[in-house]
């Protein structure tokens, strides 16, 4: 076979990490369909419930920029490994769990603190480090797999519930990611030079940068410091801000309870959430396709203004005639963070290649505190009015503001990419 047309390890490693993230994702999400299920076993409120979500997701988010450091420090294959041991034991451990802070410390602390390793923020490391081409491809189909694992999992998971409880779904999860283990010890490598291989794409007369060796902890705080004096961070981070808290913070956490408040069964519920991964997986995948090409500043207006239509017309959707909730599943669906490609792209741009995975990595807290926050809040609402619209609207209006504020973002480049092949 002419070597060309061999099948390039990065091609591998892609689909690896793909199913990493997508179990990660899924063990994180697992939450919003406990939420109904906890309340009646237990007696907590939804308030109480959701500050236990928010810090999973809060610590989800604070762990990146450090995670990104030991990713560079001891390779991807050995942190995705031990992370997946412990999301696995945090999440089995839930089955235990008689008082809110058992709650508190396994899926909010544990299992916050493993599923933040193998993230988006490990995504885009691996593909800096394997894909010189078709980067905004390969980082929309991880990016896609770590949307689509928090929701297409959900019906299965609800039905678990339905037949046998919330402790048979808390097990079937804790298995898989378990399982993701020695998958990843097997089958992946930290960098392309471990199979005699450049990154996919890059001619032999590039140099490729050189591994980093710097103190974890020290090249996190290195990265935020040199980071933060940039606008264009503080715009990014500003902006995942409001991705986050409209993102996983209301719709991943709260949609579920919210369906299920205007009288829809909740296996029906979360086959919403599940339809809605499916049209990310296709919007996301395209999003990174569009970002080698096109003007990412403009697609992030687009998909944050999209994403404040559909928020708006949420409320009304729940008490439409006919399909008004699947309408706004759909398009929905197609945004859910179709937003990481571009903004990986600008982050690249703004503060080089090496650099990505850190600063990104605080930009992903950032989306992590505003997803916290809205938890939180979202919950709060819900107790204190009986519903969540005015939650809804408020997510709206602010993903409006953002479509404007990140045409300020990459001014200095037309595209707002570093130029490169395919």
């Amino acid at each position: 076979m002419n070597p060309r047309n061999k099948l390039h390890y990065a091609w591998i490693i892609l689909g690896v990490t793909f199913v990493c993230l997508l179990v990660s994702a899924a063990t994180r999400a697992t939450p919003s369909i406990l939420i109904v299920p906890l309340e009646k076993e237990f007696g907590w409120s939804r308030t109480t419930i959701s500050m236990a979500i928010s810090l999973n997701i809060l610590l989800y988010g604070l762990i990146g920029p450090f995670a990104a450091g030991f990713i560079n420090r001891y390779g991807p294959r050995r942190v995705m490994s031990a992370s997946a041991i412990l999301v696995g034991l945090g999440t089995l451990a839930t089955v235990t769990i008689k008082l809110p802070w058992h709650l508190f410390a396994l899926w909010g602390v544990v299992v916050g603190v493993g599923t933040g390793i193998i993230a988006i923020v490990l995504g885009a490391t691996v593909v800096q480090r394997w894909f010189y081409a078709h980067r905004g491809l390969a980082l929309g189909m991880l990016t896609a797999s770590a949307a689509t694992g928090q929701l297409v999992f959900l019906p299965f998971l609800a039905k678990l519930i339905v037949d046998h409880g919330w402790r048979a779904s808390v097990i079937t999860m804790a298995t898989l990611a378990l399982l993701v283990a020695p998958l990843a010890l097997l089958l992946m490598r930290d960098r392309p030079a471990e199979k005699g291989l450049l990154p996919l794409g890059q001619p032999e007369n590039v140099p490729v940068a050189a591994a980093a060796v710097q103190n974890p902890f020290v090249a996190a705080i290195s990265a935020l410091n040199s980071a933060s004096r940039s606008k264009e961070f503080w715009i990014l981070a500003g902006s995942f801000f409001i991705c986050g808290a409209s993102t996983n913070g209301l719709i991943g956490t709260h949609l579920v309870p919210a369906c299920m408040d205007h009288g829809m069964p909740e296996v029906q519920a979360a086959s919403l959430l599940a339809v809605m991964g499916i049209f990310d997986l296709v919007g996301t995948t395209g999003s990174g396709w569009l970002s080698d090409r096109f003007d990412n500043r403009l697609l992030l207006f687009t998909y944050y203004g999209l994403r404040g239509l559909s928020l708006l017309y949420l409320p009304f959707g729940f008490i439409s005639e006919g399909h008004g909730l699947s309408i706004f599943a759909v398009f929905y669906g197609l945004d859910w963070i179709a937003t990481v490609p571009p903004t990986v792209a600008l982050a690249r741009q703004a503060f080089g290649a090496e650099k990505t995975g850190l600063v990104f990595g605080w930009i992903m807290a950032a989306h992590q505190i505003g997803a916290a926050l809205a938890a939180s809040v979202a919950g709060y609402i819900r107790t204190a009015e009986g519903s969540y619209d005015h939650a809804f609207l408020l997510a709206g209006g602010l993903c409006l503001i953002t479509a404007i504020g990140v045409l300020f973002a990459g001014r200095g480049n037309k595209t707002g990419l570093v130029p490169q092949p395919g």
